[in-house]
């Protein structure tokens, strides 16, 4: 088996964004490694990266990214209401200073590529030391790589899963 090979486990390898990196065995496994680094083994909290994936997904248009994260972070324990603040976080009032930091970081990776000193500093204050904020960083972009990939690739949910949970509400896509 082409996954196996590859290094990426089985329960990765059914998913649809792996069907499709699997038609090219050696990039699957590269890309797998840093995506198991940052979910499994890492030291960010969890409920940060998954509120700063989500964001992600909801400013790029990702309905995949979107769409799976969406029960990853739901099996953390991550609340419904808080996933769906990430839509507009400045205006929800659910998130402390930690959430606001991470969130301000990936929309200025977002719009800009880069972190402003300013947001970097409160970062450093709620986050985590160096290996948390190196590991908040590296997660911004695996999963802004994700977005471009599962959009470009045009990666389709998996069979019987319905979009844009939980009220398919999707972001307003300009173009």
């Amino acid at each position: 088996m082409a996954a196996t090979a590859a290094g990426v486990p089985v329960m990765m390898a059914d998913l649809s964004v792996f069907q499709v990196l699997l038609r090219h065995p050696a990039l699957a496994g590269a890309l797998h490694e840093p995506l198991s680094l940052l979910l499994w083994r890492g030291s960010l909290d969890a409920r940060l990266r998954e509120l700063v994936i989500m964001r992600i997904g909801w400013v790029t248009g990702s309905v995949y990214e979107w769409t799976q994260h969406w029960w990853v972070a739901r099996g953390l324990g991550v609340s419904a209401e808080d996933l769906l603040g990430v839509r507009d976080w400045r205006a929800y009032q659910g998130f402390g200073p930690a959430e606001l930091a991470v969130l301000a970081a990936t929309d200025e990776v977002l719009d800009d590529g880069a972190v402003t000193a300013q947001t970097w500093t409160e970062c450093a204050q709620h986050v985590g030391g160096p290996e948390q904020l190196l590991e908040l960083i590296a997660s911004i972009g695996n999963w802004r790589m994700f977005s471009t990939l599962l959009r470009s690739l045009d990666v389709p949910l998996e069979e019987g899963t319905d979009p844009w949970p939980p009220d398919g509400a999707r972001p307003r896509q300009d173009g």
